[in-house]
């Protein structure tokens, strides 16, 4: 079925960091989203657009009884495990609700007749080996995760292809970069706990909220020695959705989309950009390559142009992080909210002399 405005959208994982931000999106749009979330890492206080149903994604029950009472007609899927170290240590939780959750979920979408999915993918899917040369990485590469959730991903995404072909499910899966910033309403953003993203470590760091940050190695053949990666901004992954959502394809047809901004930012220049943002130095110590990082993971976005008509528009790499700074200055919800909004504020004061 072709997804309207009028089409009620069941966002699954809905109350994460990217999908409170595509739920705001669809709803800005005028769309109808439901959010599906168990809330186990997501937050109920994210969920302030459309109707929030509690339940978790490999429950089929309860997944079919959210899309006959919503008359869903198409599904946006977040929910997952997505901590690569975490893999390693607990790889069967990551198999049980990544492929697990995924294998209920095209159930019960089966037997409800909705045949429209956009999946949460990653850059995970490519492996060690790519970005090799610091090139851009296209969707043709060789897929070799080095984790068990880049494993965990690419089952999803080939299972994903396997059912779309047999059952007319029209299918796109985004593979994210390095997705960072927050609303420029300061209603949602990032509040992962524990923190592993560069960004919001080094904001903490800079402001007191958190310990110093590591860099994990500068002798990389990099520019500057550090690794370069490439930060989309949370907004234009939700435009990305909302793109994939809405994209011409045909019936049963899959397709694997990355989204990223095209450039590769270094480690150094992440810093450099909180320091500006924040108006602190960020102490920061050096320590060893972490195994398996790659120098340069960096988007090809031709095809997400192509196919989605989808361009980065807001990812420059000081909005981000001024943005994501605004956000953690008046941090609405997350264990480290209220410390790190006290310490920003009193930095502010200190700053206007009150």
């Amino acid at each position: 079925m072709d997804v309207t405005r009028a089409t009620p959208v069941l966002v699954v994982g809905g109350a994460g960091y990217i999908g409170a931000h595509t739920v705001k999106a669809l709803s800005d749009l005028g769309y109808r989203p439901v959010v599906y979330d168990n809330l186990s890492s997501g937050f109920r206080e994210a969920c302030l657009w459309g109707d929030f149903v509690h339940g978790d994604v490999r429950d089929g029950r309860a997944l079919r009884e959210v899309m006959t009472t919503h008359q869903i007609g198409a599904v946006i899927h977040f929910a997952s495990l997505i901590e690569v170290g975490r893999s390693v240590a607990r790889p069967d939780l990551f198999w049980e609700v990544n492929v697990g959750g995924t294998t209920s979920l095209l159930c019960a979408m089966r037997e409800c007749g909705v045949s429209r999915l956009v999946f949460s993918s990653t850059a995970a899917v490519y492996g060690a080996g790519a970005g090799e040369g610091n090139a851009a990485l296209n969707e043709e590469l060789p897929k070799d995760p080095t984790s068990p959730y880049g494993d965990t991903k690419l089952a999803c995404e080939r299972m994903i292809a396997n059912q779309a072909a047999a059952f007319g499910i029209t299918a796109v899966a985004l593979r994210y970069f390095n997705a960072a910033g927050a609303d420029p309403s300061g209603l949602i953003g990032e509040a992962h706990d524990p923190e592993t993203h560069l960004i919001p470590l080094a904001i903490a760091a800079a402001t007191g909220a958190g310990k110093p940050l590591t860099v994990f190695g500068e002798d990389f053949d990099t520019p500057d020695g550090t690794c370069l990666r490439d930060y989309i901004h949370v907004n234009d992954l939700a435009a990305a959705h909302v793109a994939a959502l809405q994209a011409p394809l045909p019936h049963g047809a899959f397709e694997a989309v990355n989204v990223g901004a095209g450039e590769g930012r270094s480690v150094r220049q992440v810093i450099e950009a909180v320091t500006q943002a924040t108006g602190r130095p960020v102490p920061y110590t050096v320590g060893g390559r972490r195994a398996g990082d790659p120098a340069s993971l960096v988007a090809d976005p031709a095809r997400a142009a192509s196919l989605l008509g989808w361009k980065a528009q807001r990812s420059g790499l000081l909005q981000i992080v001024q943005d994501a700074t605004a956000w953690h200055r008046a941090q609405r919800y997350g264990r480290v909210a209220a410390a790190t909004g006290q310490i920003l504020e009193l930095h502010r004061r200190a700053a206007a002399g009150g």
